[in-house]
C-alpha cells in the first residue's frame, strides 16, 4: 500500500484532537505530515485494539529495557502502526503493563521469549536487544529450524532497525576490537545501512536493515559532520566532553548504576576505550574521506535521561565562529528534530527531555582560532528510540515526524 493511500485512510478514521498541517519541504522537495496534539484511529481507542489493514504490524525484541518501553511510548500516537508481538525473555509471560506501569493504558499483547515469537504477523521489527545477542543461534520457531542468527533468521521481507550496536561498525576487525567478540553475521553487515537519519536520509530508505546510531555518536556527528564536510574545521584535535543520564547504562541491575554510586557526583568511564569511539570516528571519517581521530570521554550523570556533548575544534585558517553558525544554520534550517539555537542560547538537556530534538549552537573559544560546540539530546528518544521510529517511518514510507511531536516535558 502507497503511503499516500495509508495517509487516506487515516484522515478518514481518525480522531483529531487538534489540526494536522502538511507542510513542503523546501531543501528535499517532499511533503510532510505535522500532527499536532495526540492522533489515534478511533477503533484504538478503545481496549480491545483491532489492527486494521492499513496498519502496519510491528514486533519489538527485547521490549523489557529502555529503549523497548520508548519505542512503545512513542507508538502509543503513531496513526499507522500497531505492535503485534513483543518479546522480553526474562519477563516472558507477563504483561507488558506489569513491567512498566506507566504503560498501562495500552492494549499489548503479552511479553513472549524470543524462541516462540511467531514472525508471521510482523511486518517490522525494532531489535532493542544487548549487542551480540542479535548474532547469537536461536531456535526460531517460525521457521522449525536451529541455529540462526535472531536478524538473520527473520523473514526476509521485514523491515528491521536494530537498535544494538552489532551492525553499526563496517570493519568486522573494529567490532571484534572494541567489543570483544567476533561478529557472526558478515553478510548482514554489508547490508545494514548506518541510519544517522539527516544525513543518511536517502540510504535510509531503501533500507531493508538500519544500523539505529548510538547516543553519543548522535549528539557528535549531527554538528560535526556537516562541518567536517564543508572543510571548516581541522580534523586534528578534536576533543568531546560528553555527558548522559544513566539510563544510557541500559536497565541491567550493575554495581556502578546503583543510586548510592551515581548520586551527588559525575562518574567518568570508558576512558579511552569506549565503545562508541570507532563509530564516532567512523562517521566522522566517512565526512572528510580520510582517518579521524578524536579524543573522547564520557560521563554518567545523576540524572535519569539527557545527554550534552561538549566538542573543541579548531577552526580551518581563515574560518570564524560566524562561518561555523552559518553553515549548520544552512545545513538544519528545514529539519525537524535537529534545531540550531539563536546566537549565544546555550543548549541545555532539560530542554529536549522526553523529545526527539537535538538542539546545538557554537560559541568562541578563548583561545584563537578555537570553537566550541555544544550538542543535546534526549538519549532515549533522539539517541535511540526516537531516531529508530524516525528510521522506520521512512523505511515504510510515511511521514518522518509521524509519533515523534511530543514536545519536550519540562520541569
Amino acid at each position: 500500500m502507497s503511503s499516500s493511500a495509508a495517509i487516506g485512510s487515516i484522515f478518514s478514521g481518525c480522531l483529531w484532537k487538534e489540526e494536522a498541517r502538511v507542510s513542503k519541504d523546501r531543501k528535499r522537495g517532499v511533503r510532510r505530515l505535522c500532527v499536532r496534539g495526540s492522533v489515534a484511529p478511533l477503533q484504538q481507542r478503545s481496549m480491545n485494539v483491532q489492527i486494521s489493514e492499513s496498519t502496519a504490524r510491528i514486533g519489538v525484541l527485547g521490549a523489557s529495557g529502555y529503549t523497548g518501553s520508548e519505542i512503545v511510548r512513542l507508538l502509543a500516537n503513531h496513526p499507522y502502526f500497531g505492535i503485534t508481538l513483543m518479546t522480553a525473555d526474562r519477563k516472558a509471560g507477563q504483561s507488558f503493563a506489569s513491567v512498566f506501569p506507566h504503560l498501562i493504558k495500552q492494549d499489548l499483547p503479552d511479553l513472549i521469549a524470543i524462541k516462540d515469537a511467531d514472525f508471521s504477523n510482523v511486518d517490522a521489527v525494532f531489535c532493542c536487544l544487548p549487542h551480540g545477542t542479535t548474532q547469537v543461534n536461536f531456535h526460531v520457531k517460525w521457521y522449525c529450524l536451529v541455529d540462526y542468527e535472531i536478524i538473520k533468521a527473520l523473514p526476509k521481507g521485514l523491515k528491521i532497525v536494530d537498535l544494538s550496536a552489532d551492525f553499526r561498525l563496517r570493519n568486522i576487525k573494529e567490532y571484534e576490537e572494541w567489543y570483544g567478540q567476533p561478529h557472526k553475521a558478515h553478510e548482514l553487515q554489508k547490508e545494514a545501512i548506518y541510519g544517522l537519519t539527516e544525513i543518511s536520509r536517502e540510504e535510509v530508505r531503501n533500507a531493508r536493515l538500519v544500523a539505529n546510531p548510538g547516543c553519543y555518536p548522535t549528539s557528535i556527528q549531527l554538528p560535526l559532520v556537516p562541518l567536517i564536510k564543508a572543510n571548516l574545521v581541522e580534523l586534528e584535535n578534536i576533543i568531546i566532553d560528553a555527558k548522559s543520564g544513566v539510563s544510557g547504562a541500559g536497565r541491567g541491575a550493575k554495581e556502578a548504576n546503583l543510586y548510592t554510586e551515581i548520586s551527588e557526583g559525575i562518574h567518568s568511564y570508558g576512558i579511552t576505550k569506549h565503545r562508541h569511539v570507532p563509530e564516532i570516528e567512523q562517521g566522522l571519517s566517512d565526512a572528510s574521506e580520510t582517518k579521524v581521530t578524536v579524543s573522547f570521554t564520557p560521563h554518567l550523570m545523576p540524572m535519569s535521561r539527557g545527554m550534552q556533548s561538549t566538542i573543541y575544534v579548531k577552526m580551518a585558517p581563515g574560518v570564524t565562529v560566524e562561518d561555523l553558525y552559518k553553515h549548520l544554520r544552512i545545513s538544519y534550517e528545514d529539519e525537524e528534530f535537529v534545531v540550531l539555537l539563536g546566537k549565544g542560547a546555550v543548549p541545555h538537556t532539560r530542554n529536549v527531555r522526553g523529545s526527539n530534538y537535538c538542539f546545538m549552537n557554537v560559541f568562541p573559544d578563548r583561545i584563537p582560532g578555537r570553537a566550541i560546540i555544544i550538542s543535546v539530546i534526549d538519549n532515549l528518544v533522539k539517541g535511540a528510540s526516537g531516531q529508530a521510529l524516525q528510521n522506520l517511518n521512512i523505511m515504510m514510507g510515511f511521514p518522518e515526524n509521524t509519533g515523534l511531536l511530543y514536545q519536550p516535558l519540562f520541569p
